[in-house]
């Protein structure tokens, strides 16, 4: 999982307000009970002593929300009297907190937010083609790609006079429209990091595009069956498809990772288990992926300072370091803000994984030998 998108947050000085926030409204009363729900979450935050305009803040983005239902749960980060990040959730969260602490509790909001893979959906017929680039946060962006070659475009029927040459030249305007779809499909593939590529639309044109995309790409596309670039066209099915393609390519993807993190464990190199090891590889800046088990309500503690790698075991370590006042919190929201500043990714364990129970581990970057 990309942190990427959580680097902003810890540029805060803290502390943080953490809440997750049930918006499902499900009785006839339903705003009065989201809203009771939200007011329950606010007066734990003022005995917790949360400053009154942290609390205004993060009370505005819950009301905005509920008012508009446009979400069933949310995940709310604020500190300094703003909201730092707000997250919707797909529905209400696991469990509901509000949590006053030196450091936001991220993992149960990118538990539920999952793996998002940067994709490119391409809708193709043999005028051109329209590119949607999708990127790790959500953000969309539509190419339409119109082809410089319009006539002929079809074929003439067998017995024409002159039917090879039509034909010919209705081919040459399909692969010239192909080659510069395939070159905008390169250029935004690269832009938005995309790890899966899904094409779809007329047959004849697919196979086109396909042959002018560049090796590397095509080894992550994959031809879907459905969908038209026609006017009012269902994209539902595509979606459905498009789904289901990023739901095998996140499953390749755990597999991959768990391999790979078995296989440097086993011979001793860039792989860690275990707290100790972690914090350590962390600190040093060695850590390529963490690997973290979800669980909210793990007891596990570290000490931390003001700086993304200050983190240790024990408040001597940190002092010995140069941190003057250590504060205490979570391992997984340390270990998450460590690697998240250090560009790091984050993988967290399946409950169904052989790893589930690890508790922390990582994938490293380089060893110290080298």
């Amino acid at each position: 999982m990309d942190l990427t998108f959580l680097k902003p947050l810890y540029r805060r000085s803290g502390p943080y307000v953490s809440v997750y926030v049930d918006l499902t409204r499900t009785t006839e009363d339903v705003s009065k009970a989201a809203e009771l729900r939200w007011r329950a979450l606010r007066a734990h935050l003022e005995e917790q002593g949360a400053p009154r305009d942290t609390l205004r803040a993060v009370e505005e983005t819950v009301l905005d929300d509920l008012h508009a239902r446009r979400s069933a749960g949310m995940a709310i980060f604020a500190a300094d009297g703003e909201v730092a990040l707000a997250e919707r959730l797909p529905g209400p969260p696991a469990v509901s907190l509000a949590r006053m602490a030196p450091l936001p509790h991220v993992l149960p909001c990118l538990a539920a937010r999952g793996e998002r893979l940067p994709y490119v959906r391409v809708l193709v017929d043999r005028r051109g083609g329209e590119i949607c680039c999708v990127t790790a946060d959500g953000r969309r962006r539509v190419i339409e790609v119109e082809g410089d070659e319009e006539y002929p475009i079809r074929k003439t029927k067998a017995g024409d006079w002159n039917q090879s040459r039509f034909q010919r030249a209705a081919a040459m305007a399909w692969k010239a429209n192909a080659k510069k779809v395939g070159r905008e499909v390169d250029h935004a593939a690269e832009r938005c990091g995309a790890e899966a590529v899904v094409i779809a639309g007329d047959v004849q044109a697919r196979g086109a595009v396909l042959e002018e995309i560049s090796e590397r790409l095509r080894g992550r596309t994959v031809e879907a069956d459905r969908g038209s670039r026609a006017d009012g066209a269902d994209g539902a099915a595509l979606d459905a498809e498009i789904r289901r393609i990023l739901d095998l390519k996140r499953t390749e993807r755990v597999g991959a990772v768990a391999e790979r993190f078995e296989r440097e464990l086993a011979h001793g190199q860039r792989a860690v288990a275990g707290l100790p090891a972690t914090v350590q590889a962390l600190r040093r800046g060695q850590v390529e992926c963490l690997l973290l088990d979800d669980d909210p309500f793990s007891p596990a503690r570290l000490w931390v300072g003001p700086r993304p790698g200050d983190l240790a075991l024990t408040a001597d370590e940190l002092r010995e370091s140069g941190v003057d006042d250590p504060v205490q919190d979570r391992a997984d929201a340390a270990l998450i803000r460590a690697a998240a500043c250090a560009d790091g990714e984050l993988f967290i364990v399946p409950p169904d994984e052989p790893y589930a129970g690890l508790g922390v581990g990582a994938v490293l970057r380089y060893t110290i030998a080298a």
